[in-house]
């Protein structure tokens, strides 16, 4: 937290030129903010160590209560203020605080933020499960801009380039591609095509392609089919789920004046802005791998840490292969395009600069596999060796207590009075002294065996030092 000097930081970083009245308000916002989620982590943590009734309805009005007072004050605050402060605050709590924020204030708030932090923003799975049904987008000097349309009339008051439908109904499908003269894919109904049926040309010059899009949320990657159709060069595209690469791109194009200028150009920076999306999750994979790497090498690996780590590898392999998957569909399909000889020469030479880049991921991918079998086989091979030592030990004792049982089954049961009535020796006393020679016959064994591995260790370890 930036409790200790958030003046300083706000004033250096954040609002510089901010007047002193106006400075003021901002740290006392920024001051609040943080008490607030200070007291929502130390009410947390209280109720989490203690066992009560109801112990979850006590933390959903925690939650509640101290997350309420801090949505409010976000959501009261004008766009800048709230992205200065959001800039503020640590990485954690600002995942927090983001989560408060209502879903109509976003967009021009991840605008104001700085790049790095609007990335974090935006790759994190807050705010994805909300889904705005349709949305169109024309150029508004030079940017892109985003229209909310709720029925046909808002349609025919704009020249879309772009119209993107998350999990739309039927008749919402219907209505939009009887305005345009097209129909629009079910999203169901995507991952049910065949490869040879994803990317194909109508005979009116309209392109269909069916890509399938990461999404890394909640350390789970899995990828979402996304439908395109460019139709008298308007971009449509239809799929289930929300997705941060739409929302990366939404508002790059909508900064940056001329950074878009058709659907086809929406297409080419989604497919760009896919492949460093998955660039970016690669690089956490490797991260991850490191970790467990560390872990593996530890020459006290235990059962227990050996389980876990290869759910963490077969985490990450399943990651690494959905990577793959994914760059290999967008390889396709940049591939597709570039053979339908419909694009500019500006927009060829963007589309083989995406292939280069997808060139350099495919190298990565194969590596980090490389990596993944060899973590792989060195986890087994612990688990192999600490079922070894399980075993010597086991094979230890039995050659210990080997002499004390054949003894015992020599002179055993009568056969054993019967050999010592001779010698005027009473039972108790020959069985008393029959269990003395047994244990000293253990303990002898067991220093022998101590000797002899003693001797076998130092044969090797004279072996490593010429």
């Amino acid at each position: 937290m930036l409790a200790a000097c958030p003046a300083i930081i706000i004033q250096r970083e954040t609002v510089p030129q901010t007047p002193n009245a106006e400075f003021d308000r901002l740290t006392e916002y920024l001051n609040e903010a943080q008490r607030l989620l200070s007291r929502h982590r130390l009410v947390e943590n209280l109720v989490n160590r203690q066992e009560m009734p109801k112990h979850k309805l006590v933390e959903s009005l925690v939650h509640k209560q101290n997350l309420g007072e801090l949505g409010a004050l976000l959501n009261r605050l004008d766009a800048v203020d709230t992205a200065r402060i959001l800039e503020a605050l640590s990485g954690e709590d600002r995942l927090l605080a983001w989560e408060q924020i209502n879903q109509d204030r976003l967009d021009p708030i991840l605008l104001l933020l700085l790049d790095e932090i609007r990335e974090e923003l935006v790759n994190a799975s807050s705010h994805q499960s909300q889904k705005v049904l349709l949305n169109a987008f024309d150029l508004h000097e030079g940017r892109l801009r985003q229209v909310r349309i709720s029925n046909k009339a808002d349609l025919a008051s704009i020249k879309p380039i772009w119209v993107d439908l998350v999990a739309p109904p039927a008749e919402m499908r219907f209505w939009v591609g009887e305005f345009f003269g097209l129909d629009l894919p079910d999203p169901d109904s995507l991952n049910d095509l065949e490869a040879s049926a994803r990317f194909y040309v109508e005979d009116d010059g309209e392109i269909h392609l069916h890509s399938d899009f990461l999404l890394d949320a909640d350390n789970e990657a899995h990828n979402i089919a996304v439908a395109f159709i460019l139709h008298n060069d308007i971009l449509f595209s239809v799929r289930k789920e929300e997705l941060p690469v739409f929302r990366l791109q939404r508002l790059r194009a909508s900064s940056q004046p001329h950074y878009v200028t058709e659907g086809k150009d929406v297409l080419l920076d989604l497919y760009a802005a896919d492949a460093e999306y998955s660039a970016d999750v690669l690089e956490e994979v490797y991260s991850d791998l490191e970790t467990v790497g560390k872990s593996v090498l530890n020459p006290e690996l235990t059962d227990d840490a050996a389980a876990q780590v290869l759910s963490e590898i077969a985490r990450s392999e399943d990651s690494n292969g959905r990577i793959r998957r994914n760059v290999l569909d967008t390889r396709r399909a940049l591939s597709f395009l570039m053979r339908t000889k419909s694009l500019s020469v500006q927009q060829q030479d963007e589309t083989r600069q995406i292939l280069r880049d997808i060139e350099s991921l495919d190298g990565h991918t194969n590596f980090l596999f490389g990596k993944i079998n060899f973590l792989m086989d060195a986890t087994v091979g612990f688990i192999n060796i600490n079922q070894n030592k399980r075993v010597s030990k086991l094979t230890s004792i039995s050659l210990i207590f080997m002499p004390i049982n054949i003894l015992a089954g020599i002179g055993g049961m009568s056969e054993f009075s019967m050999m010592t009535k001779d010698f005027n020796i009473d039972w108790p006393v020959a069985y008393s002294g029959f269990l003395i020679c047994s244990a000293l016959i253990g303990w002898g064994t067991y220093h022998v065996l101590k000797f002899f591995e003693a001797r076998e260790a130092r044969r090797i370890l004279e072996a490593k030092s010429q």
